[in-house]
């Protein structure tokens, strides 16, 4: 068991569910069952601060501040402000989301952009730890976060998704993202196509040293990473869907 000082509350706000664990930072695991609840629909503050306690109170941990507790939600976030908003209210855009939340639920948090927090709990626990150089994670989902990671320093607040194409009607998260694939029905071989032309464009624009790939369907790499040809290594995450978990209660304690 780790002691509180090893151990933080991780809560990863996403368009559909809303995930928390105790996180045990020694071993950079879930110490805890991971607990989830759907996103309300419409995904306002409000209704989302409600959830998040749900999440703290099965937990049992929404009375105790001496745990730490990190947040990561699907926007832009600086200097505590979401600055924009995915798959969730437009209420979010230009919100006081941190003080929102330590207000609401009566203690300190570090609150920080979803993917972001994937890829600290990649450098730190996972695929790209004692990796020298830019690392650049992405997760492919219903859109396409990515965090930039140098010499294990963060750079926030990439949006590497929004790349746009050129002479074509949207972005790159629009035509490559694990949703398009969904949607069009495409085959492994068709999307990695897409995937083909966009992470070929990003290996052009940031020379990385590793990219590595997550969200849920990071399981199936087998089905898609070996049909790319990149000159950048390759590789999907170690922590997948619980990275921003990991990674949230990882910033939560420093």
């Amino acid at each position: 068991m780790a002691s509180k000082t090893n151990r933080a509350v991780g809560v990863d706000i996403g368009g559909t569910g809303i995930k928390g664990a105790i996180v045990d930072l020694e071993a950079g695991a879930l110490q805890s069952d991971r607990i989830k609840v759907p996103t309300p629909k419409g995904a306002e503050p409000a209704d989302v601060l409600e959830a998040v306690k749900k999440v703290l109170d099965t937990l049992e941990v929404a009375d105790d501040p001496d745990v730490h507790l990190g947040v990561a939600f699907p926007a832009i976030v600086k200097g505590g402000r979401t600055l924009s908003a995915a798959n969730v209210s437009d209420k979010w855009i230009g919100f006081e989301a941190e003080k929102f939340f330590e207000d609401g639920l009566g203690r300190d948090i570090h609150f920080a952009n979803d993917a972001d927090v994937a890829g600290i709990a990649e450098v730190r626990f996972g695929a790209a730890k004692g990796r020298e150089g830019l690392v650049l994670l992405t997760t492919l989902g219903t859109g396409i976060g990515s965090a930039l990671i140098y010499n294990g320093v963060l750079v926030p607040n990439s949006e590497l998704g929004h790349v746009q194409r050129a002479k074509h009607k949207g972005d790159a998260e629009s035509f490559a993202a694990y949703s398009a694939m969904e949607r069009e029905e495409l085959s492994w071989e068709e999307w990695a196509q897409r995937l083909q032309w966009y992470y070929s464009y990003i290996e052009f624009l940031f020379s990385p040293d590793l990219l590595v790939v997550g969200g849920g369907v990071s399981k199936h790499a087998d089905k898609f990473l070996h049909l790319l040809d990149l000159k950048t290594p390759i590789v999907p995450a170690v922590h997948r869907n619980n990275a921003g978990i990991i990674g949230a209660a990882a910033l939560a304690l420093g």
